[in-house]
């Protein structure tokens, strides 16, 4: 088979650097890469290290291997560009359709998925100029992943970094997984809140009542949600996976920590998500010093009180009309009928039900579900990795937005 065809495309910004890993992964894992660099790219990473890694020659003049008509092809024979890092003044160009250089001209010929990774100072994302080429390009179809927050050029810190490499490679990976679907970007211009983790509900100062959650398939989700164009934040409970490109990543410990944070978050979201794992009970007592054990003595019992419930809340008290809320259904056993008397008592729009244990699902890169609707609906998601079972998710929410 064919190797999907990448355009990398790398703008002037000290981040250029950073897309050699992006440019690693891609071709490590099958991708044939081509890398257009525009003029002030190349005073950060040189034609060579460019060529070396990708295994072509570089181009960056139009005037190149005239007789290939680079400006037209290059595009026409794509299957995804990904411009990282994409600075204000290529967003800027793109979003106007102006074409002074062979990237530009490659944006303009290319029918294919487009993925732009920002990557600029604060001040320069903020600006009121930049915001409205963003919504330009994302309203025709790109996907426009959101900066990170962290250490930018010099001592400024603030939103505007480059993404991890990785995360970046993530949404190329997905976007390039819908294929002609994802260039619809049937999320962009909405707003989805994914919770992800598990919660932990304190004992004494060191012991914790926890689950075996990892956050995965949250991340998962969130993931696709990106790369779907959505804008995308993500409630994190004690995961240590990293932040996914493009979403805005909240953190909490405990259950009520995270309810916190999601009915804050939902308040404008057209979606919500709850997969993470929220501790059903919690101790009633916190022990201010470590509780000790006595030579002799039994423990005394732990006494456990409910935490609320956080999926029947925003199901009943929705922040918005038409907003559609989706819960996850770990059970163990009965796994169909426990599911489907818990869509009827929590009032979601939809159910993801799947089978747990202390090795099934819980850490795995692979799940497999039945996403049962409140309409009747049920759609069975077969063992496979977890971003097939969000993409799923996704369909099914896409459709009842409309």
């Amino acid at each position: 088979m064919d190797k999907p065809k990448v355009v990398l495309g790398v703008s002037g910004g000290i981040a250029a650097y950073k897309a050699c890993e992006l440019l690693r992964r891609l071709t490590e894992s099958g991708h044939d890469v081509r890398v257009v660099p525009t003029a002030s790219a190349l005073h950060f990473v040189g034609e060579a290290t460019w060529s070396a890694l990708s295994g072509h020659p570089v181009a960056t003049e139009v005037w190149d291997s005239v007789h290939e008509v680079p400006h037209v092809r290059i595009g026409q024979s794509a299957d995804l560009v990904v411009i990282a890092p994409a600075t204000t003044d290529l967003l800027a160009k793109a979003a106007h359709g102006l074409a002074d250089d062979l990237l530009t001209n490659t944006l303009l010929t290319a029918r294919c998925p487009v993925v732009f990774a920002p990557a600029m100072h604060t001040e320069m994302w903020e600006h009121p100029a930049t915001q409205e080429n963003v919504a330009t390009l994302r309203r025709r179809g790109a996907v426009v992943i959101e900066p990170a927050v962290g250490r930018l050029t010099g001592v400024d810190t603030g939103k505007g970094r480059l993404p991890d490499p990785g995360e970046i490679f993530e949404v190329c990976r997905r976007v390039l997984a819908r294929g002609a679907e994802s260039h619809t970007t049937d999320l962009a211009g909405r707003h989805v809140v994914v919770s992800a983790g598990g919660t932990r509900e304190p004992l004494d100062p060191v012991r914790f009542l926890g689950n075996r959650s990892t956050g995965r398939q949250g991340y998962a989700l969130a993931r696709a949600a990106v790369a779907r164009g959505a804008r995308v934040t993500l409630v994190s409970a004690n995961s240590e996976l990293p932040d996914p490109a493009g979403a805005d990543v909240l953190r909490a410990g405990t259950a009520a920590q995270l309810r916190e944070a999601v009915l804050k978050a939902a308040a404008d979201a057209d979606a919500v998500v709850m997969a993470a794992a929220v501790a059903d009970f919690r101790p009633a007592h916190y022990a201010e010093g470590k509780i000790k054990k006595r030579d002799g003595q039994e423990p005394e019992p732990i006494t456990l009180v409910r935490n609320p419930d956080i999926l029947a809340e925003i199901s009943a008290e929705r922040a918005r009309p038409g907003q559609i809320v989706v819960g996850f259904a770990a059970e163990t056993d009965d796994v169909l009928a426990n599911g489907r008397a818990k869509l009827a008592r929590k009032g979601c729009d939809l159910l993801v039900v799947n089978e747990v244990g202390e090795h099934k699902t819980f850490g795995a890169e692979t799940n497999e579900a039945v996403v049962l609707g409140a309409d009747g609906t049920e759609t069975p998601v077969p063992y496979g990795p977890k971003g097939a079972l969000a993409d799923t998710v996704w369909d099914l929410v896409a459709d009842r937005l409309g």
